[in-house]
């Protein structure tokens, strides 16, 4: 392929992949990235235009780029008669989704049927509605079903103090309320595959941006049941065994062994992490885990009987409980110190 071409296709992924977050400087981010003027970037947009790959609107010295959407497609399954999530996947969703890289349609597999089959067998719902919009540069999924909602079920089996505590618990891992048909990994791994993944019930919801330092609790309406958003870069270079084997001990011991916590999910409000019950709330069946990366982006201080509880109490009471702090601040990494260097009484 001559090198000319080459560099316009990359210039294309670039302008496809970067648009929906640029939709007004696209032109200058990708001049500045190649090196070209405004006019030649202005040829390429115009002809993403023509082939109906991007849409503009505006005046020519505002212009402003979005991603068209080439397929709009809607279906609702009666729960009951579509418990085999994979035929759906087969007879639907990989038509629909169209021609993909294969580490991409691998992606989407698991990360459809994993969702679909947890709306199945725990929603208590009759119904799942699957929504699919496709472009250019990435494939989005919205996954709603009418049931009696994740983080209330959540709540309500486990015993736990509110819906944001449920969410908490869902997002270190291993948590499921049907242990005999599933191991509670699907949605931790799906959520960590996507570039973005977004799962509502009640009054809030759980979103994760690949890359992003932390994840973060909105307040969002759901009028009963739960909704899973997924979006996915079709170029993405990532794939399901790649994030299996962050999480585990790869091929040679295909275990979940390691988690991420993010420490900011157990503040209410404005509150301070002070207090050993929240270091507790921290802790809560991390022991299931060999390694535990504590996530403090979002945690400006944290008080010494929170400290002394999670890196000297657990630490002496679960020695093969290997605690990973991260993104922590200077006052915090103070705070850490200090408890680990205090005599054992």
């Amino acid at each position: 392929m001559p090198k000319s071409t080459v560099r316009s296709e990359a210039i294309r992924r670039f302008i496809l992949r970067n648009v929906r977050a640029n939709p007004r400087t696209i032109s200058r981010l990708a001049g500045e990235e190649f090196g070209v003027g405004r006019q030649a970037i202005s040829r390429h947009l115009r002809r993403l235009v023509e082939e109906g790959a991007l849409r503009q609107s505006g005046r020519t010295n505002s212009r402003v780029y979005r991603l068209a959407v080439a397929r709009e497609w809607t279906r609702t399954y009666r729960i009951r008669e579509s418990s085999d999530e994979d035929l759906v996947w087969r007879s639907d969703i990989a038509a629909v989704l169209g021609e993909l890289p294969e580490n991409a349609r691998g992606i989407w597999h698991y990360g459809f049927t994993e969702m679909f089959n947890n709306a199945v067998d725990h929603s208590a719902g009759s119904t799942i509605a699957v929504q699919i919009n496709t472009t250019a540069a990435a494939a989005e999924m919205l996954i709603v079903d009418d049931g009696v909602g994740i983080f209330r079920k959540i709540q309500r089996e486990r015993g736990l103090l509110d819906e944001r505590h449920a969410i908490f618990e869902l997002w270190k891992g291993k948590l499921t309320t049907d242990p005999l048909r599933h191991t509670g990994d699907g949605i931790f791994f799906t959520s960590r595959m996507f570039d973005a993944f977004d799962i509502r019930s009640g009054g809030v919801s759980l979103a994760h941006e690949f890359g992003r330092q932390e994840d973060w609790i909105p307040a969002r309406p759901q009028d009963g049941g739960t909704a899973v958003f997924l979006r996915l870069d079709s170029d993405t270079s990532r794939t399901t065994r790649e994030v299996f084997d962050e999480f585990t001990g790869g091929e040679d011991e295909p275990v979940f062994n390691k988690t991420v916590v993010p420490v900011r999910l157990a503040q209410y409000g404005n509150d301070q992490l002070i207090s050993r019950s929240q270091a507790k709330r921290v802790l809560a069946r991390i022991d299931l885990f060999s390694t535990v990366l504590l996530d403090f982006a979002g945690v400006p201080a944290i008080g010494r009987a929170f400290a002394d509880e999670v890196f000297r109490v657990f630490r002496r009471e679960h020695p093969d409980v290997g605690i990973v702090p991260v993104n922590d601040n200077p006052e915090v990494k103070r705070m850490i110190a200090r408890a680990r260097s205090a005599p054992e009484t």
